[in-house]
């Protein structure tokens, strides 16, 4: 016997009382959740001066006034600009937080230097490569950067360069400097009327979309997360990736960088494009193959292309595509104005303080402090969790827009003895995180998710039953969406995956509607098939014939020589050609490749 308690919230539950966004400004919350307050509790460790006096900070790098002037308020403020590293190290055992840009590298030797007494680190800007996060995290160190004051600035460069490079305008200045007046040479392109794509539809997307239909462009984009209503408000449509590639005059690029995306404009990408295209990219310089590109300008595929950021920056004076006639490049000027560089200033200065205060910024990118107690038991399922929320979304198809999550937990445990936030922020991290340069946590899950558009729903069902184990089951689906894999959807039509906890491994148990039962390790292969004898002999002899190793397969059929699901773990990813040699077996009616 078992009752069910559900609560459905806007992504976000009950804060902390000290969760806000900023020092300024509570966190809303859009609905409560019913479970009573857990016993247990999560806890980031206050930041502030042992001896009750002002906290300290070092500023290592320029900043604007206004957000000096606001740690000033605050804090002892030091400005010590150009430190080499051990400068830095000496410095920082006297420091109760550091904010960076991009030029001071954060690695272990920063937090074993501080003794403890570092508390906050805050990145002026977007990126936080030059921080090594895992060492904050397990020196109790929090990590906030400044995400937004940027976008406005990177959105006009964006447009900068697609009107400065239809018009042909840096090469006909240099033309002119040199002496030259060649007016046929430099006839551009109109944008009235052409094709935008834009490639991830973001903050600095949407602002670039924004602009281009006030240029009288039409404006299609791609990003599996955007919904479509805010989409259609400012009269976009959203389309899968290679309708963008086939229909665009122009495309824009907004995307992150993440495995997913790293050379995502590639050969084979180039040769879906109209030829002609013009490419925009203000956003990560490794979205693009660069060699690729050169080969695609040389071909006349893309006719020219605008580029402000580089796979390694800066490139080398020699680059083939920097000096290709046919590229306009700027040094990664997308947010160097001047409003930005105050906004970016103070929305920083704003997030330590409010750390230092004891509060918890929405821009917090790594985890806070977890007790030791509760982090043991849930780890298996936090692992669980955030690969059921990345299998969940790779089966979502293309264009499809995520907007409605349900968690399930079937659990023995006392409603007030099971803490499901952290286990809610890393289902969300698995949805978000491939696609997305949001780093997401216990911190900024539910904030992220309203971002975009995510509403979570959690429910939690109780069974009869020893409560030794936390949960029993954790179930993810996701409704309003296109499946690439039809099977994994539920008889009421969501994509639907179910997993446990066996032996301290994560398992998934259920596809569908079909029962399962593989470890969620290296990466899965789930085909649909007519259930007859000698398909597990069939598919793993191609698989063997390839050189990839099968860590774990398992049947689960509706009823025997029926429609079966076959759940297949292997260490390796199988090539193109050997997962289409797996689609061409008669009984195989469809089949997905999906990365744990």
């Amino acid at each position: 016997m078992s009752a069910t308690a559900s609560s459905a919230i806007s992504v976000a539950t009950k804060p902390l009382k000290s969760l806000s966004l900023s020092s300024r400004s509570p966190l809303p919350s859009a609905a409560s959740v019913a479970f009573p307050t857990p016993r247990r509790r999560l806890v980031l460790v206050a930041c502030t001066a042992g001896d009750g006096s002002k906290p300290t900070i070092l500023v290592a790098e320029k900043l604007g006034e206004a957000g000096v002037k606001l740690l000033e308020d605050f804090a002892n403020v030091d400005c010590s600009y150009n430190l080499t590293p051990e400068e830095l190290n000496t410095k920082i055992s006297l420091c109760d937080a550091l904010i960076v840009r991009s030029g001071t590298k954060v690695g272990r030797e920063v937090f074993e230097s501080s003794r403890g007494r570092l508390k906050v680190v805050g990145r002026a800007g977007v990126g936080i490569d030059n921080v090594d996060l895992s060492a904050a995290t397990e020196f109790g160190c929090l990590v906030v950067n400044a995400p937004t004051a940027n976008t406005i600035a990177a959105a006009e460069h964006g447009i900068a360069l697609l009107a400065g490079m239809a018009r042909n305008v840096a090469q006909a200045d240099a033309s002119v400097k040199a002496g030259e007046w060649k007016r046929n040479k430099y006839v551009g392109v109109s944008l009235v009327g052409k094709t935008l794509a834009v490639m991830g539809f973001g903050k600095v997307g949407t602002e670039v979309a924004r602009r281009a239909k006030g240029l009288g462009m039409r404006v299609i984009a791609h990003d599996p997360y955007a919904p479509a209503d805010r989409a259609h408000a400012i009269g976009v449509d959203l389309v899968s990736f290679d309708e963008a590639l086939a229909t665009a005059d122009f495309i824009s690029l907004h995307m992150p960088l993440t495995p997913a995306t790293s050379k995502i404009l590639n050969d084979e990408t180039f040769a879906k494009m109209k030829k002609g295209v013009r490419i925009v990219n203000v956003a990560r310089g490794g979205v693009i193959d660069e060699d690729a590109l050169v080969r695609a300008l040389d071909a006349g595929i893309v006719a020219q292309a605008a580029l402000d950021v580089f796979t390694k920056e800066p490139p080398a004076k020699d680059s083939p595509l920097v000096q290709h006639e046919r590229v306009t490049v700027t040094p990664h000027l997308g947010a160097s104005t001047m409003e930005a560089q105050e906004g970016v200033a103070i929305e920083i200065a704003e997030a330590v303080v409010g750390a230092l205060n004891g509060e918890l910024a929405a821009t917090a990118v790594n985890a806070p402090m977890v007790s030791a107690e509760v982090l043991t038991e849930l780890k298996p399922y936090v692992i669980l969790a955030e690969k059921l929320g990345r299998l969940a979304v790779q089966l979502v198809a293309g264009g499809s827009g995520v907007k409605n999550v349900k968690v399930s937990y079937t659990t023995a445990r006392a409603t007030d003895d099971l803490d499901t936030r952290l286990l809610r922020a890393m289902i969300t991290k698995g949805i978000i995180e491939p696609i997305s340069d949001v780093y997401v946590n216990l911190v900024n899950a539910d904030f992220t998710a309203k971002q975009r558009g995510l509403r979570i729903s959690e429910e939690r069902v109780l069974l009869d039953g020893s409560p030794e184990n936390p949960l029993e089951t954790i179930t993810v689906q996701l409704g309003n969406v296109e499946s690439k894999f039809a099977s994994s959807l539920s008889e009421s039509g969501e994509v639907k995956v179910e997993g446990r906890v066996k032996d301290g491994v994560p398992h998934l148990t259920k596809v569908g509607s079909f029962e399962v039962d593989v470890t969620l390790e290296g990466s899965i292969i789930l085909c649909r098939q007519v259930d007859q004898p000698g398909m597990i002999g069939t598919v793993g002899s191609i698989l063997g014939e390839s050189n990839v190793n099968v860590n774990f397969m398992s049947v689960g059929r509706i009823a025997p020589r029926k429609q079966a699901i076959m759940a297949i773990g292997v260490d390796d990813q199988p090539s193109k050609e050997t997962l289409k040699k797996i689609g061409e077996i008669p009984a195989v009616e469809e089949f997905v490749f999906l990365k744990v």
